[in-house]
């Protein structure tokens, strides 16, 4: 079972987000939470697989929640995904520079919500679906000047390629073609990178990559 924890101030949200999940045989909502020193609290308590958090949330908001979540490390395990009200919420980036593995507009089609949750769960998910990766490049290009990351020279010439080709929103399934590998060959040097670089999932791996200037802004080949 995908154990899931909701975060959101709006409890009809919460609501539609529980019937929708519950109804599913794999996965199950094991709490809710109206704000984020709730959320915290309770993810703690019940380390849920994966938590839907709103960015704006009373009391402590999403980002500042997801930072403490991804930030403990009693919880390497717990996988935060955003929720937006718009695609171009202005606060997309700074999630996943703040440790989230993706981010989901509330308005998105009920089997793009599924997807997306156990996508996360296998360690696949970069992005919610409907955002285009020219949103990663808009929301890089206002983070902060590329700057040397010294575990980058820990990585291969492969591993580096690799790495650049996540950074542009490929799937392993996409770098395999690009690269005429297996899907499973792709996936261990996506791995090895992350391990590497400490990195918690493929979101990170994208923010260093662009932090590195390793990819840049519309680079999207």
């Amino acid at each position: 079972m995908i154990r899931v924890l909701l975060a959101d101030d709006q409890s009809l949200v919460r609501a539609g987000f529980r019937a929708l999940l519950d109804a599913q045989p794999d996965i199950e909502v094991v709490a809710e939470a109206a704000d984020g020193a709730e959320a915290v609290r309770s993810i703690r308590e019940l380390r849920p697989d994966v938590v839907l958090m709103d960015i704006r949330m009373p009391l402590l908001d999403g980002l500042a929640a997801t930072r403490r979540i991804t930030g403990d490390p009693g919880l390497p395990d717990v996988r935060v995904v955003m929720l937006t009200t718009f695609e171009l919420d202005e606060y997309v980036f700074e999630a996943i520079r703040s440790g989230a593995s993706g981010f989901l507009v509330k308005d998105t089609e009920p089997e793009e919500l599924l997807r997306a949750v156990r996508a996360v769960v296998d360690g696949d998910a970069l992005l919610s679906p409907g955002v285009t990766r020219r949103l990663i490049a808009e929301f890089a290009a206002r983070s902060k000047e590329p700057a040397a990351v010294g575990e980058m020279a820990r990585l291969t010439e492969r591993e580096r390629e690799v790495m650049a080709l996540v950074g542009i929103g490929l799937s392993n399934e996409e770098i395999a073609r690009r690269l005429v590998v297996s899907p499973l060959t792709a996936k261990t040097h996506v791995s090895r990178t992350m391990v590497k670089l400490g990195a918690r999932d493929r979101a990170q791996l994208v923010v260093l990559a662009y932090e590195s200037g390793l990819v840049r802004p519309g680079w999207l080949g």
